[in-house]
């Protein structure tokens, strides 16, 4: 099969178009992300040369970006949970700053709803969680509440989109 070799230019709302070259190329890493360039070209009747432009560009327009994804659990990290944070008017950025400087955040979000952050973190155990929560977490100034949501069981993580 084969596609279109021309590379869209960012819409009008700044979104990077991509074609059905592009889509290809990022499925098949997405499939294997250890793939050569020359066999994802021959699957799409390509050069290889096509296929690496095109790698390169989607990674410096920042739509691809290539990640050793590893399983916490097996590195002893046993403890999961989502914090929601309400902040102090003012204090949103800063917080969140601090917040982005914990090696157990792994996840942090500005947020609508209940809550300002949303931040996901991973902990050896639960005392480790007790003291990221009491000692560290609670220690930052303009953190008014917190809620924690403890993870008992991990049904679904991917990492793709639809």
């Amino acid at each position: 099969m084969r596609f279109a070799a021309s590379f869209t230019e960012n819409g009008q709302d700044g979104a990077v178009k991509i074609d059905a070259t592009d889509q290809a190329i990022i499925a098949a890493l997405k499939e294997d992300g250890r793939t050569p360039f020359a066999q994802i070209a021959q699957r799409l009747g390509v050069s290889t040369g096509m296929v690496r432009q095109r790698y390169q560009r989607l990674v410096k327009e920042g739509v691809l970006q290539v990640a050793a994804i590893t399983n916490p659990m097996l590195l002893g990290y046993s403890t999961m949970a989502l914090i929601g944070l309400k902040v102090e008017s003012g204090l949103f950025d800063q917080v969140a700053e601090q917040l982005a400087q914990f090696p157990e955040v792994i996840y942090l979000v500005y947020a609508t709803g209940s809550y300002d952050l949303l931040l996901e973190v991973i902990c050896r155990d639960n005392d480790h969680l007790l003291e990221f929560l009491t000692r560290r977490l609670h220690a930052i100034e303009g953190i008014r509440e917190t809620e924690t949501f403890m993870y008992l069981k991990i049904i679904k993580e991917s990492y793709t989109l639809p």
